[in-house]
């Protein structure tokens, strides 16, 4: 069982002052994260800012009929939690053992703008990273096919992984076909597909799995609108 530490009852806590970018004099507190573990919930308080060290969060929404919208991956680095609102938008859920810098909302942004400058500008960056993701996204679900889609996917992966000679996502199939708006059954006969055409190859078993991008300007030249580097 993992203790309850202030507000946070799935999480685990060191308590300890980091060297991060973002909020640099906000006060920061190190949560760990069991894999599945929900962080924070839908309409739940967004009294928190979150930056990942290890690991990966991913953020969803439940529709009306039970299914699952994930809207957003985030890996180390990401910040995410920010809302312009008092509460958080979706539920955001730990896709492996994950360790996350929490800092009180209130204490990167303050009561007063004027004294909150420096922050407010890196504010803006954060959020228009954030929405570069989410167009991103909204652009990947209208692709027509599944071989765009994933093929989407995976460059986009590739560019926040940093183009590795292994990439190792974290997110399983079930994760990846809730992103792309499929089933798991098309993932994994797209993945196939793009095996046998000589562009990716696939290592390692679930929930971990190894893919080599054998090919990355074929693979590229099957998503028709190439995104900007965010």
């Amino acid at each position: 069982m993992l203790e309850f530490v202030d507000g946070h009852p799935n999480a685990s806590l060191e308590r300890r002052d980091f060297d991060v970018s973002f909020g640099e004099k906000a006060f920061w507190s190190e949560f760990k994260y069991q894999r599945d573990t929900e962080i924070f919930g839908e309409a739940e308080p967004a009294d928190h800012v979150y930056q990942i060290k290890l690991g990966a969060v991913r953020a969803f929404d439940l529709l009306a009929d039970g299914r699952r919208q994930i809207g957003a991956f985030y890996l180390p680095g990401d910040i995410f939690g920010i809302e312009t609102g008092d509460a958080h938008r979706f539920t955001s859920e730990a896709i492996v053992n994950t360790t996350v810098w929490i800092a009180k909302r209130r204490s990167i942004f303050g009561e007063g703008v004027e004294e909150n400058i420096s922050s407010t500008k890196d504010l803006l960056k954060v959020i228009t990273r954030n929405l570069h993701h989410v167009e991103n996204h909204l652009v990947l679900l209208g692709r027509q096919t599944a071989l765009e889609k994933l093929a989407a996917f995976l460059m986009e992966m590739d560019r926040r992984l940093q183009s590795p000679s292994v990439m190792i996502l974290p997110m399983t199939r079930r994760d990846i076909a809730d992103y792309l708006g499929l089933t798991i059954e098309t993932v994994s006969r797209t993945f196939s597909d793009l095996q046998r055409k000589g562009l990716v190859s696939l290592r390692g078993g679930q929930p971990r799995r190894e893919i080599v991008l054998l090919h990355r300007s074929k693979l590229a030249h099957l998503v028709p609108v190439q995104h900007e580097k965010v």
